[in-house]
């Protein structure tokens, strides 16, 4: 089906949902049957600002996701959907959507969009197990910074070597009663 086999009032929706998907950086499509209107606001602030959940018709959905490119779907919109349609952090928004479905069993996840990519239902739950892209790029900065610190030792160990090695013959020298024999730097140097 496409936009202009659409009802004239179901044109502006399919529009909305379609920059919906062409704005978001994951679309997440929910079974939301049994949920109250109560518990779907609950799921709506547990999201927060960077994620809209919207219950939506599959026949407007599938028309909107096909004219923002994105064919995939499909299969998913099948019995009562719902989108939630991420801004923000994929990964924050699927650990929300699986913490809600863990006290909430209502709530099925079927699958979605990730940056371009399919995921179903496991492939999101394994993204919800990932750390937050802040907490991955601070062990990343981290690990970098040590890599940084274990460079300048490196950089630094030869000539601690050789600060050393001209010390001790420095030593042995004036232990042998040479010290009118110039130190080793001071040879070189004449």
């Amino acid at each position: 089906m496409a936009r202009d086999q659409v009802a004239p009032d179901k044109i502006d929706a399919v529009g909305e949902i379609t920059d919906k998907f062409r704005n978001s950086s994951a679309a997440v499509v929910t079974a939301y049957t049994g949920l109250s209107v109560a518990q779907l606001k609950e799921l709506r602030r547990s999201l927060g600002e960077n994620a809209q959940y919207r219950v939506v018709k599959n026949t407007l959905t599938k028309i909107a996701a096909n004219e923002a490119g994105i064919n995939e779907l499909d299969e998913f919109l099948t019995g009562s959907s719902a989108v939630a349609f991420v801004t923000g952090d994929p990964v924050e928004a699927a650990k929300g959507l699986r913490d809600f479905a863990k006290d909430n069993p209502a709530l099925v996840i079927k699958g979605g969009i990730v940056d371009g990519a399919l995921y179903g239902a496991d492939d999101l739950k394994k993204l919800a197990d990932l750390e937050s892209r802040e907490v991955l790029l601070a062990k990343l900065a981290g690990g970098m910074k040590a890599s940084m610190a274990k460079a300048a030792a490196t950089f630094q160990a030869p000539l601690t070597k050789f600060v050393r090695t001209a010390d001790a013959l420095r030593s042995k020298v004036e232990e042998q009663g040479g010290a009118d024999t110039p130190a080793p730097a001071e040879a070189e140097s004449e």
